[in-house]
């Protein structure tokens, strides 16, 4: 009689996360039951499993079945940034849109402290915040007069649906230096990667931070993180390069610029698809599309796509086709864009080099003057920080200022980026550069293009006009 299936959880309550991950990988050897593996093993059998295996001969992927839940409170934007930059993990952080800041939520650098340039920075991150929060009822203003409180709705109500809109606005102000939470879901091979980073960082903050989160996973997983340790490769790479081209002067043209994609985009996703679904070689797969009329293959293309939402991905397949894109746009903007990790993304070190962004509602609020002041106050101050160190003077650049990044990703993730960063409900710098590259993408590759979810209702020049006084 054929056994009977069974599915449970192993409780993370009562197995430690390296015990769970000897148990699943002594399945590829052992006939037993989950349960009986685990009921054999202790944290010191587990300690020395991993010892000998994964740390020993290399078996990494068995570390990926540790799991871990970390909570970091207080770290600026800065550092979160190089938390978060590990692809294959869970990140939740305080929202700039949700939430706001009080006057001294900052970080103050410890390679500041006794610096003749200390004042200065901590004047004019408190600067800063002080026009943040001055900014935020006055632009409150210009919002509910746009947005005003409909008959049948209460005050909370009212102040919920506006509120993520002038909170939008008003966070073009917040440092990199600003203060967050992050909650971050990650397994012990992931881990052991992002610590690695972490601990090879040029800033104070980021290393002692991978040391704290080290420290704290180590009272769970002792083996599996136990020689993540600074990575000299990592130290001496970044500024290597960056010497390479010192001297020559940013430019900025093009804020959002297609420089390559695949020229037969459209024939290899459907030479693909039929692949997968057949038994045919790639190459008689390819000549079966050649002889498609462009009609038949919009046909294919309306089975493949036609019928999807938002909320249902493309088939895979889809990720055989590519683009690279160069765009630039504020920090802020960047901050939403980067949470899309599973696309090669390659930014630039941020700077004030490039200008900063001024947000349409600002002006109508009667801030401009100010807004400018400020903008140029940060400027002068990171301009001044970076001839001593360009990494710390990085925490002074506001959100308005604008970031250059290089984007590699395929086109189904283009297709799940645009129909979430176009929607009506999105920041307005993102639908605006969602808006941007799906017109890139649909002029290069029409026959593609045009199942892209994107808001039919607006374009990135009518974004830009609305939103933007100078983008």
């Amino acid at each position: 009689m054929c056994p009977e299936r069974q599915v449970y959880l192993l409780d993370p309550q009562s197995l430690p996360p390296e015990t769970i991950a000897v148990t699943f990988a002594k399945t590829s050897r052992s006939p037993q039951s989950f349960r009986d593996i685990a009921a054999e093993l202790t944290a010191e059998k587990s300690a020395a499993f991993h010892e000998k295996w994964v740390v020993g001969y290399g078996h990494a992927s068995v570390a990926e079945h540790a799991v871990l839940h970390i909570a970091v409170e207080n770290a600026s934007r800065l550092a979160i940034e190089t938390l978060e930059s590990c692809r294959l993990a869970s990140f939740t952080e305080k929202s700039t849109r949700y939430q706001k800041w009080d006057p001294e939520d900052f970080f103050h650098p410890p390679e500041l402290t006794g610096h003749p340039l200390e004042e200065r920075y901590l004047e004019t991150c408190r600067t800063l915040f002080e026009h943040y929060l001055q900014a935020l009822p006055k632009v409150r203003e210009v919002i509910a007069s746009e947005y005003p409180r409909q008959p049948d709705e209460d005050e909370a109500a009212w102040e919920r649906r506006i509120r993520s809109k002038y909170v939008d606005v008003c966070r073009f102000y917040l440092p990199a230096a600003a203060l967050a939470n992050v909650g971050a879901t990650i397994n012990a091979r992931a881990l052991e990667h992002t610590l690695r980073k972490m601990l090879s960082h040029p800033l104070e903050e980021v290393r002692a931070l991978g040391t704290e989160i080290k420290d704290a996973a180590r009272t769970v997983v002792p083996t599996l993180v136990k020689y993540a340790d600074a990575v000299p490769y990592l130290q001496t790479l970044p500024s290597f390069l960056a010497q390479e081209a010192e001297g020559i002067p940013p430019a900025s043209d093009d804020w959002c610029h297609l420089i390559a994609w695949d020229e037969e985009a459209e024939t290899l996703a459907l030479t693909a698809c039929l692949f997968r679904y057949s038994h045919l070689t790639f190459e008689q797969a390819r000549e079966k599309v050649a002889t498609l009329s462009a009609e038949e293959k919009t046909t294919l293309f309306q089975r493949i796509l036609g019928s999807l939402d938002r909320f249902t991905p493309p088939i895979r397949e889809l990720e055989h086709v590519g683009y690279t894109f160069e765009v630039t746009l504020d920090q802020g903007g960047y901050f939403e864009l980067k949470r899309h990790r599973m696309m090669t993304l390659s930014p630039q070190p941020l700077s004030t080099y490039l200008g900063y962004t001024i947000p349409r509602a600002i002006e109508v609020a009667g801030l401009y003057d100010s807004y400018t002041r400020v903008m140029d106050m940060a400027d002068q101050t990171y301009r001044a920080l970076a001839a001593w160190n360009p990494n710390v003077a990085a925490y002074v650049v506001p959100n308005a200022f604008r970031r250059r990044a290089l984007i590699r990703l395929n086109f189904r993730q283009a297709w799940h980026l645009i129909a979430l960063r176009s929607a009506p409900n999105a920041h307005f710098s993102l639908r605006r550069l969602a808006q941007r590259m799906a017109q890139r993408i649909q002029e290069v590759t029409p026959l593609l293009g045009q199942f892209l979810l994107v808001n039919p209702n607006e374009t990135w020049q009518q974004i830009e006009a609305r939103y933007f006084l100078r983008a």
